[in-house]
Formats: C-alpha cells, structure tokens, sequence
C-alpha cells in the first residue's frame, strides 16, 4: 500500500457531495468508525449522530466505547454492534478506510452491497466509497465532519460541538502535533462558538485508573533505547495485564509518554498477543511513523500510525527492525523534514 498524503484539491465539492448523499438518503444511516475507536473516531460518529438525530434522521451508532472515553456517551446513543443491516441503509465510515473491512468496527461491512459514505483523513485511505471526502491535511476527521453539518445546514449546539472538539483535541496532542494548521483553530474557534466544553474535556482526559500506573512500571522494565536514542520501544503482553489487573484499554496513551523522550524521533509500543503483534507508533524530525507501519502491513500519518501483524513477537522483530533502519536512512539522506511537532 502507497499513502497519498497531500490536501484534497476537490475537497469543498467532496463535502458539498456527501452532504447532498446524506440529506438525500431517506433510510437508516448507520455510523461506523475503526476497531479500538480513539477520540477522533468516536468524537466524529457522535457529533454528526447527534446533528442528524436533532434533524429527524434515523441513525445507528454502534460502537464499543474504551473506558476512558465513556464519559463522553449519553445512556443509550450508541448500540450494541450490528450482525445484520437495516433494510435501505447507508454506511457511514468514519476516520477509516471503508476498503479495509477488517478494521471497520460496529457492523460487517464486507457483507454491505448498498452505499458507502466514507469520511477520512488518513493518507492511505484507497478512496473508493459511493460518496467521500479524504483529506489528510486536515490533522483530524472530526474537522472535516464540521464542515460537512454545515454543509448540510444543520443546527449547532454544545452536544454536536463537544464531541466533535474532542476528536480534534485528541488526535492533535491537545494542539501540539505538526499537523495543526491554522485552520485547526479556526474550526477549533467555530465548536468553541457553538458551546463546546474544552477545559471539561481536558479534565476527563487526564484521568487514569490505578492499573495505568501498576502496568506502566512493568511496561516501562521492557524499555528500550536503540539508534543511538532515535528509537525509544517498549512492548507489554498478557502476563503483565494479568499481574496489575490491567486491561489492554490502559495501553493506549503509552506510546506518546514514549515520545516525549528526549532526543526520540521514533517512538513504538509493542502490543504482544502472543499469535500476533500490534504496533502503535509516533514520530517527529522528519522520520515518518507511516513508513515503518506500511512496510508492516499497516497505516496512518506520518506522525502517528500503527499495523497488526500476524506474526508472534520474536518472528516479526528483525523486520519491523530492518523497517525502521531503512526509514532512519530514508529521513538521514536529505529527506525533507517535518515541521517540529
């Protein structure tokens, strides 16, 4: 897989597109986002439920919440995950490729024959939907969602802003990543306007179980430090969650304390499910985390992607190795450099 990484020259028709697809659509409309949703991918399929429901649409939401975002759910919005489609439906994918399947979460998409809407921001998006906007400029795809509600000319209020603010504060690092842009506050400005709550979302955010604490040590025994300090990598398994009493869920944001090690251009958090391997990865300097998940079997951003791979640990280490040293050769040979993040 190649990833196409630049803004979408036909972007203002593409949303002017899906909007006319989905006022037009006069079946059930059924959001769907990525397995393990992040803030983006539940933030976009709430906030643009919430719109269309206020407008008298019908829409099914299903969804597995993380713990750590469930603070953002109203008592029945989402659904248990569907095993068979409405009659006259129409997909909705969200912060995903609607061509990977396997990855769409809430519904079996491989099985759908109706029509696809498909809203993304990722580079590696195929963009084959019946209908979709794709634009990896934009740092998240709740922004793009944004424009497409007022496309559509739906009414704002704080319960469409909020979770909407919320995919945008979460996949831009709370606004300190390189893809914030100055259109990332304009439309930050524009939900903030419409009442959304920041320092509430903040504060949610920044709370963590106990067992985030009790894994994180043992996590942190498995850390290493390779390329001369370029690479920080650390790898949890089953035993460990089953020594803290942790869950996979109190993973997630280890990868960006990685990160933030001083003189890391390449941060990776080795999932271990012993059969097979998840990588979380992030970036910065001009080293592109994309790179090392394509050549996995994975995606994303330049700063921030990730791949499954079918392999046990010991198996797949020397490739995702030789993935890495080829992408720090890539970006050491004159590469042009991303901006500080």
């Amino acid at each position: 897989m190649t990833a196409s990484n630049a803004s979408s020259a036909t972007y203002t028709a593409d949303v002017q597109t899906v909007a006319a697809t989905l006022l037009a659509h006069t079946g059930p409309l059924v959001l769907l986002a990525h397995e393990n949703p992040d803030g983006d991918a539940l933030g976009s399929v709430l906030g643009l439920a919430r719109a269309l429901r206020a407008h008298g649409r019908e829409v099914y939401a299903p969804m597995a919440v993380p713990r750590y975002l469930r603070f953002m759910v109203a008592p029945g919005e989402l659904s248990d995950l569907l095993t068979a489609w409405p009659p006259d439906a129409l997909a909705v994918v969200l912060d995903v490729d609607n061509n990977d399947p396997a990855r769409v979460a809430g519904a079996p998409l491989a099985d759908f024959a109706g029509p696809v809407v498909n809203i993304d921001h990722h580079g590696t998006n195929r963009r084959t939907a019946t209908a979709g906007i794709v634009d990896p400029s934009r740092p998240a795809t709740a922004m793009i969602v944004a424009d497409v509600i007022d496309a559509m000319g739906l009414p704002w209020s704080e319960p469409v802003a909020t979770p909407l603010l919320l995919g945008l504060n979460t996949d831009t690092g709370s606004f300190r990543f390189s893809s914030v842009t100055p259109e990332t506050f304009i439309c930050a400005s524009r939900l903030l306007a419409h009442g959304a709550r920041l320092a509430w979302l903040n504060d949610e955010l920044g709370q963590h179980p106990q067992t985030y604490y009790t894994l994180l040590r043992e996590v942190l025994s498995t850390l290493e430090f390779r390329h001369d300090g370029r690479v920080v990598l650390a790898r949890v398994d089953s035993a460990m969650l089953e020594r803290t009493g942790a869950t996979w869920e109190d993973v997630e944001s280890y990868v960006s304390l990685l990160r933030a090690a001083e003189g890391a251009r390449l941060a990776v958090m080795v999932k271990d499910f012993g059969p097979q391997v998840k990588l979380s990865m992030r970036s910065r300097g001009g080293v592109s985390a994309q790179n090392v998940a394509v050549a996995m079997g994975g995606g994303g951003h330049v700063p921030a992607a990730g791949a499954t791979v079918p392999e046990p640990y010991a198996v797949m280490r020397p490739r995702l190795d030789e993935a890495i040293r080829t992408e720090l050769e890539r970006a050491e040979a004159g590469a042009e450099p991303s901006r500080p993040a």
